[in-house]
């Protein structure tokens, strides 16, 4: 059975907040996979790359660019489920405020279809 995402919003400390498509939400951290597989390195490396982070065509994973993308499976597998509304401000609320801001705009480029121009990624 696939847990089709319907969201995906990036957090600080390279951290994803998701929402399946049945409403269920889990965070996800991408840290671990820095060591595991070279491409994924490119995440921090790359500046503003990370933040791009979209759902692919039909929820059945997210993606960055052609070469680094997670499937649904892993996402709903190894993420950590958030249980409530109250988890999820618990979260949020356990940031900087200079993080938060980081969120809202994550939050706002992501829901105009918005992505960091490529002239702000420096290498």
């Amino acid at each position: 059975m696939f847990h089709k995402v319907r969201e995906v919003t990036p957090l600080p400390d390279y951290g994803l907040l998701l929402v399946f498509a049945d409403g269920e939400k889990k965070k996800y951290n991408v840290k671990p996979l820095f060591d595991r597989w070279d491409v994924f390195k490119t995440l921090y490396s790359v500046k503003g790359l990370f933040e791009q982070v979209k759902v692919d065509a039909g929820g059945y994973g997210i993606s960055w660019n052609d070469d680094i993308d997670l499937s649904c499976d892993e996402l709903y597998s190894n993420g950590a489920a958030i249980l409530g509304q109250d988890d999820t401000v618990r979260i949020e609320t356990d940031l900087t405020e200079d993080e938060k801001e980081i969120v809202r705009h994550g939050r706002e480029e992501y829901a105009k279809g918005g992505f960091v121009p490529l002239d702000n990624i420096s290498l």
